[in-house]
């Protein structure tokens, strides 16, 4: 079959919980189940534009968008976003493009989000792909920031945070960095990451993972590989793909691993 290399740029007016939103989202049509894409914090729907150019996925229909805070993405009130908040515009998402059954794959704070909707929703879910989602409260490297590093301004608060993230002795680490404070608004960060670590430490949330009936896979890199939780999740009949050559960020490291692991998985499913 031949790829399908047509992708579509749209806009999507919405509200969530009466804030106004103007959504940026990338998809495309086509004749297997489609995939939902939910991007992780400081990165954006380009990160999975590239499925176009994956013969083995050429047939799946597919979904991305910039959450909330994110992007090309408009969010009229900034304070207000958090992962409930993101759960709901996913909700709104899904709504519109009349998706009954999909994949999902999500990436940190989408790995997350991805989570908590297929946690509500699992009627809906056909498969599962979770790319260090947060599912412990060691998943919060990042975003836990928020409270060791306490500052009122928000601005100086994400320079710091950036700056920090640069230095990490991490694959794509300094990639990353460079491009947060195009793809995220300062002012969207402590409501997202305080939920998110709200979230890790009282939200069950390895008990949502396990207890999801989709068949699931979590993607992790090896830097990450002495993660506490793997072998409960190996128990429990989760796929575990470690990516070679990679941190937290497969689509920026090792972009071709993290693509050829979600075909086989989904070829699988």
């Amino acid at each position: 079959m031949p790829e399908n290399r047509e992708l579509a740029l749209v806009r999507l007016p919405s509200q969530v919980d009466g804030v106004e939103l103007n959504l940026s989202a990338i998809h495309r049509a086509g004749k297997a189940a489609p995939i939902v894409f939910l991007h992780g914090f400081g990165s954006t729907k380009e990160d999975y534009a590239d499925i176009v150019r994956h013969e083995a996925l050429a047939a799946h229909p597919f979904l991305a968008y910039d959450a909330p805070g994110c992007g090309e993405t408009y969010c009229a009130d900034l304070s207000d976003i958090s992962i409930p908040f993101l759960l709901k515009t996913a909700q709104r998402v899904i709504e519109h493009f009349k998706l009954d059954r999909f994949h999902l794959v999500g990436h940190s704070m989408g790995g997350l989000t991805a989570l908590l909707l297929a946690h509500k929703y699992p009627q809906h879910v056909l498969s599962f792909v979770n790319i260090e989602g947060n599912i412990a409260p060691e998943d919060c490297f990042l975003s836990r920031q928020i409270l060791q590093f306490p500052e009122q301004n928000v601005e100086r608060f994400f320079a710091d945070f950036i700056d920090r993230t640069r230095h990490m002795p991490a694959y794509a680490s300094a990639l990353y960095a460079s491009s947060l404070h195009h793809k995220v608004r300062a002012a969207a960060v402590p409501g997202i990451f305080r939920s998110m670590v709200d979230l890790s430490d009282s939200g069950k949330l390895m008990q949502k993972f396990i207890g999801l009936r989709c068949p699931k896979m979590f993607m992790y890199g090896e830097q990450n590989a002495t993660l506490s939780y793997l072998g409960l999740l190996r128990t429990n009949g989760v796929r575990l793909t470690e990516i070679p050559a990679c941190g937290h960020f497969p689509m920026y490291s090792n972009p071709i691993a993290m693509w050829t692991q979600i075909a086989a998985f989904l070829a699988d499913v």
